[in-house]
């Protein structure tokens, strides 16, 4: 079946940029909408951007012009392209699809990634 896998995290500093990448492996017919969550230690997991098959995006106040969302959809990637990263960026970052056509009749729906952690600081 049809899984996601985060890369890319890692130890920035303040001012600095990270691009995270997520690929959907396994046998992929499509994919639906795509989103990248947060969850900082103690915190509730939260939502961070989202882009649709039209290739459409959203982001949330807090990300609003320092974070790109885009995707390939001949490779099944999605990816975020984070700049300006605050402290207050530090957390474990998820991909998310809303739905994953693994045949042409059959699909995986809400799947997630096993995470990708994001630290910045000096």
């Amino acid at each position: 079946q049809a899984q996601l896998v985060e890369s890319g995290g890692g130890l920035v500093q303040p001012g600095g940029s990270l691009r995270l990448s997520c690929v959907a492996s396994g046998t992929i017919y499509s994919i639906g909408n795509m989103r990248w969550y947060r969850q900082a230690p103690g915190k509730q997991r939260d939502w961070v951007a989202s882009i649709s098959t039209g290739g459409t995006t959203n982001y949330a106040d807090s990300v609003k012009g320092r974070f790109t969302i885009s995707r390939d959809y001949a490779k099944n990637m999605a990816y975020l392209q984070m700049n300006s990263l605050k402290p207050d960026d530090t957390a474990i970052y998820y991909c998310n699809a809303e739905e994953i056509h693994y045949k042409p009749a059959a699909w995986l729906n809400d799947v997630w990634g096993q995470g990708t952690q994001v630290t910045v600081s000096l």
